[in-house]
């Protein structure tokens, strides 16, 4: 890919484009890094024939923070807090993913209770990201006000996720074995209201989007792309499932208890991005059913894992158990030593397929982590989704995958 200051020979730029952009015949334009419709620090060549789109090459790296090796240099429990700043609209569900990594690396139980608490708040995060994506991408073509209504419904889900961990994004509530703490008290009553809110909003965003006109023009067959294309380039997710593969790793390989709640998956057939929406709309309401079924079956007992050896005691200890403070202090400053070996870990973010290799050496840091994001797979899409659209498709086109470019540049 091209970096953004480097000089390039004919014969380079030949790989790039089209041998009409090198006669003069076509126009290559810039789009980014800075435009606000790349939803980040995206940068995308264009070459472009009036305003018809020939070739389009992502530029990527401009957003790169170091994520991965700075975990190597930290415990593995510290290194959690890192994970929250990757896709930062999935902090749960990088927080799940990196912690079921660890539990299987060092073989670590996690209590029933804490097992549905996370489902039922990774499918919370799963609807406010969506929320997120629906708003943004509503205001790239234009509506207002579905974008104001969207970031309304956010609220309470970023309300509960405060109540439970002190922080509206960055929670960093699941670890290692469990929970940071237990749900408090007012938890049930708040996702309750959300369950009995929302239902009636989503009525809302269907009736300004799904039959209008003018979003039905931008978006049908707008960045069509058929399921063998999709799966030669590595796409996962929502934009997976609008071509028709029924594709979810929530149940294709359950984790973390799915295989015990009743869900659909949401599929389409035409691939573009009017199928996206409506398999991501779709989605939130399965999200829903699962948090229900997770609130009506929500098991009383510990939240974090008993085994000492890799959890902290509980702070109620600490004020009258010298070994507790002794295994707190040296758990913290020392970090537990997980075996030799290395795991991948898979899950189903809100963007497609999160892989999380997790190596370690017999020390208290890992030897090596690195994360398979689905941001970074589905951007290979841009180049065959855009080809033959107008400039103004694109803006619709690179919303309707949505990606996060801290979840590209790590």
């Amino acid at each position: 890919m091209l970096q953004p200051q480097m000089e390039i020979t004919v014969d380079e730029l030949r790989q790039l484009v089209s041998d009409r952009a090198v006669q003069g015949e076509t126009m290559l334009l810039n789009m980014g890094p800075q435009h606000p419709s790349t939803h980040g620090v995206l940068r995308l060549l264009l070459e472009l024939d009036g305003e018809r789109i020939v070739n389009c090459v992502p530029d990527i790296g401009f957003l790169h923070t170091g994520i991965e090796k700075n975990m190597e240099a930290k415990s593995y429990e510290k290194a959690l807090v890192m994970t929250d700043r990757m896709d930062y609209l999935n902090n749960l569900g990088n927080n799940l993913c990196y912690c079921l990594a660890v539990e299987q690396l060092v073989e670590l139980d996690v209590p029933p209770r804490a097992q549905v608490v996370r489902v039922l708040l990774t499918e919370l995060q799963r609807i406010a990201s969506h929320l997120v994506w629906l708003g943004t991408h509503a205001l790239d073509l234009a509506a207002l006000s579905v974008f104001l209504y969207c970031f309304r419904e956010r609220e309470h889900i970023m309300d509960i996720f405060e109540l439970c961990s002190g922080q509206r994004m960055m929670t960093s509530y699941f670890r290692p074995g469990g929970l940071w703490r237990d749900l408090p008290a007012g938890f049930d009553e708040a996702v309750r209201q959300f369950l009995s809110l929302f239902p009636a909003r989503m009525q809302e965003y269907e009736s300004l989007l799904t039959e209008n006109p003018l979003y039905m023009d931008r978006t049908k067959g707008i960045g069509a792309i058929s399921t063998e294309q999709a799966l030669q380039i590595g796409l996962t997710g929502p934009a997976l499932r609008a071509t028709g593969l029924a594709f979810d790793l929530r149940t294709a390989r359950p984790y973390s208890g799915y295989e015990e709640f009743d869900f659909e998956i949401p599929i389409a057939s035409n691939g573009d991005t009017y199928d996206r929406y409506i398999v991501r709309m779709e989605e939130m309401r399965q999200s829903l059913r699962i948090v229900e079924q997770a609130l009506d079956r929500l098991p009383k007992g510990p939240v974090r894992s008993n085994n000492r050896k890799f959890v902290p005691p509980p702070r109620s200890e600490l004020g009258h158990s010298m070994e507790a403070v002794i295994h707190h202090f040296k758990l913290w400053t020392e970090g537990f030593a997980a075996p030799a070996g290395s795991v991948y870990l898979p899950v189903e973010s809100p963007r497609g397929l999160l892989g999380c290799y997790l190596e370690g050496d017999g020390s208290p840091k890992p030897l090596r982590v690195h994360f398979r994001t689905p941001s970074f797979a589905n951007l290979q899409a841009i180049p065959i989704l855009s080809r033959g659209h107008l400039v103004a498709d694109l803006v619709a086109i690179i919303s309707s995958l949505d990606p996060v470019l801290g979840d590209v540049d790590r």
